[in-house]
């Protein structure tokens, strides 16, 4: 095929460009060149796709099996591209997330959940963040004439991470010493590989496939301790965890989420983080590798320095726990086990 990705620099479009090109697709990327150096193999266009012009220059003589849109994060903006790709491919396929569902995270979503109310020319400040992706979504069905494919990943993992959640874990447990771990080690989690989105999507673009995927991993095909005793096996630390209280974490101000990555409380705002339904997409054929296989393939890719180095931010925000105040919590924790053992004693 010939296959037309927006981005394709950055962690999941990465990994797209990648196995687009191992199955011997003609690629063109088209971006600004700020997020990553120009690809070999491909074909690189330049330019910002807020630009009509820009956009026409793409366009003009070109035209592509499918499009792979791996970075609209506003309706309006999507709605640029959507008009200039129009009669130029066969199919739009637009990486979304599991942020359109305006159930998630309180409760595990499926593809027939709705969506947040955001119209198809709003900008950001009309509705909220979060409500942005919908928004985009709607832009592409609305206006693209071909087929449209719709994917909703779930928490992503993998080789590349640009946010940090897992390269946080393996850095913070390589440096060994005692590392503070959240809550219980048998809370389920459902992750999923980059590599194993890119795949699916590309065998439907292949198989002419359209409609909506969420593509997330297995319900439960992890827990927090099998994630971070994977995170001690990779690096070969001497790391020890120590699992606190949710409460007392929370009680020291520790942020879910963020400050310790993965960490979705057991409370009501967080209970259907890791409960959503991957099943059409598995039934359409996606496979999910091990997470044991994806975290020490993060690991090597770290230690090559195909990561992009810390700090880590999740929007504006930092991802991980500053090394002072980790020590400081996990001296309050020490504290803590200590009075209640003297106090046991009597």
């Amino acid at each position: 095929m010939k296959i037309l990705v927006i981005g394709g620099t950055v962690f999941l479009g990465r990994a797209i460009v990648d196995e687009a090109l191992r199955r011997g697709h003609e690629v063109t990327v088209f971006n600004r060149g700020q997020s990553g150096p120009a690809l070999a193999g491909v074909e690189t266009v330049r330019g910002d796709r807020e630009d009509d012009g820009a956009l026409a220059a793409l366009v003009e003589g070109r035209s592509w099996d499918g499009v792979v849109d791996t970075c609209g994060f506003e309706p309006l903006t999507v709605a640029k591209s959507v008009r200039a790709l129009a009669g130029r491919a066969g199919a739009y396929a637009f990486v979304s997330s599991f942020h359109a569902y305006a159930d998630w995270p309180a409760l595990g979503v499926d593809e027939s959940m709705p969506r947040h109310a955001c119209a198809v020319d709003a900008s950001p400040g009309d509705v909220p963040y979060n409500a942005l992706k919908a928004g985009c979504e709607r832009v592409v069905e609305e206006g693209f004439p071909g087929g449209v494919l719709i994917v909703n990943p779930g928490i992503i993992v993998g080789p590349g991470e640009n946010v940090g959640r897992l390269p946080w874990w393996l850095e913070t447990i390589a440096r060994g010493g005692r590392v503070l771990a959240p809550g219980s080690p048998h809370r389920s989690l459902q992750l999923v590989d980059a590599r194993d989105i890119a795949a699916f999507l590309l065998d439907r673009l292949a198989d002419g496939g359209v409609g909506r995927y969420l593509t997330t991993g297995v319900r439960g095909n992890t827990t927090m301790g099998e994630l971070l005793a994977a995170c001690v096996e990779a690096t070969g630390s001497d790391a020890e965890l120590v699992w606190a209280d949710e409460q007392f974490l929370q009680d020291q101000g520790v942020s879910p989420w963020t400050e310790l990555p993965l960490w979705a409380p057991d409370i009501p705002e967080f209970a259907g983080t890791w409960t959503a339904s991957s099943a059409k997409a598995l039934a359409a054929g996606m496979r999910c590798r091990p997470i044991a296989e994806t975290v020490a393939d993060t690991w090597q890719a770290l230690r090559n320095g195909g990561c992009p180095a810390p700090k880590y931010l999740q929007g504006e925000t930092p991802v991980g726990l500053d090394k002072d105040k980790h020590d400081t919590v996990l001296t309050a924790w020490d504290a803590r086990g200590l009075t209640h053992a003297v106090d046991a004693r009597g």
